[in-house]
């Protein structure tokens, strides 16, 4: 049996993704598991134990044109299974023209009409009134084929990554994220500074990629806090869940290195500013703390996906996150 898993989007979606991967192994482990991401992703699963292929979608030159080249690709395969996560016409043409004997993906895709079968899609409360993370509504696509659980994301450090950050764990540490692509998910720096001077007795790591770099060195050369290492643009994404698994604990935002953490079930604390746990991207380690404004705002949030400004100006659910909220975990 052949069988493929499509998610073309960002590496946090990705992550999520492997949760299928996961499931589709436990009750098909004969089967040969490929999986498609867009180029830059194919990092997360060096030497991972259930997939055969890991297919590439590079988006950065002549898009369409390798678009189509990964059209004829699948369709050599013939495929038995083809279940598609992303929601977007590119990736819906690849399922629908892929020859396999069943296709499966979400309604919103625009051609999802030509899919063996669709499914909805829903950010929000379901019929039940219970909020779905989004490892449940991927799970929806497989669940018949399954069971009714859905299956944690997993990534798998190699021993590689664990001796590459076996120099950093010689003392208790913990991580910060501080970055987000977008402005209103992102801790503003100047309380970051503030957590830092307050972290007593804690190594810390700013993580990051190298686009991240100057904000970690901003916020490291305004803190007190002089036991402290920048590694932003150093790990991989292997490395960092590596790093990560043995933190006394991660503070990142609603973000990637989150879903980093999720995968390998490590201590996590997560903060939300403008977008909400609600919308079913929250953290799902067993040891886990979302962080957030208490106070009501009517502005939030101001959109299921981050911002690349505060529309009312003040950022007030980015500011007015207690400040103790994220020193408390570690006492």
């Amino acid at each position: 049996m052949k069988i493929l898993v499509i998610q073309t989007s960002f590496i946090g979606d990705v992550i999520l993704a492997t949760g299928i991967v996961e499931k589709l192994h436990t009750f098909y482990p004969d089967a040969a598991l490929d999986i498609l991401v867009r180029k830059g992703n194919e990092s997360l699963f060096e030497a991972h134990p259930y997939l055969k292929r890991i297919l590439i979608w590079d988006k950065s030159k002549t898009k369409y044109k390798n678009l189509f080249r990964l059209l004829q690709q699948i369709r050599n395969t013939k495929y038995d299974l083809i279940i598609n996560l992303q929601r977007f016409g590119a990736s819906g043409l690849l399922t629908a023209f892929s020859g396999a004997k069943e296709s499966r993906g979400f309604e919103k895709n625009p051609f999802s009409f030509l899919f063996t079968k669709k499914f909805p899609h829903r950010i929000g409360a379901d019929s039940t009134g219970n909020f779905l993370h989004e490892i449940a509504r991927n799970h929806h696509l497989i669940e018949d084929l399954t069971d009714a659980q859905a299956h944690l994301p997993k990534l798998y450090p190699s021993m590689k990554n664990e001796e590459h950050t076996a120099l950093y764990k010689t003392e208790p540490y913990i991580t910060i994220a501080p970055a987000s692509v977008w402005f209103t998910k992102q801790y503003p720096a100047e309380k970051w500074i503030n957590f830092m001077d307050h972290a007593n007795g804690y190594k810390i790591y700013l993580l990051g990629g190298k686009n991240d770099i100057p904000l970690c060195e901003g916020i490291s050369a305004a803190s007190a806090h002089v036991n402290f290492e920048i590694l932003a643009g150093k790990l991989s994404f292997l490395d960092t869940c590596a790093l990560m698994k043995d933190a006394v604990m991660n503070y990142t935002n609603d973000s990637a290195p989150m879903h980093l953490a999720s995968s390998v079930n490590a201590p996590t604390a997560a903060i939300f500013c403008s977008t909400l746990p609600e919308f079913g991207f929250g953290p799902l380690s067993d040891k886990k703390y979302i962080i957030e404004i208490k106070e009501n705002l009517e502005c939030r949030p101001c959109g299921i996906h981050g911002r690349s400004t505060c529309p009312k100006g003040h950022f007030k659910c980015g500011f007015n996150i207690d400040d103790l909220a994220l020193i408390e975990i570690l006492n």
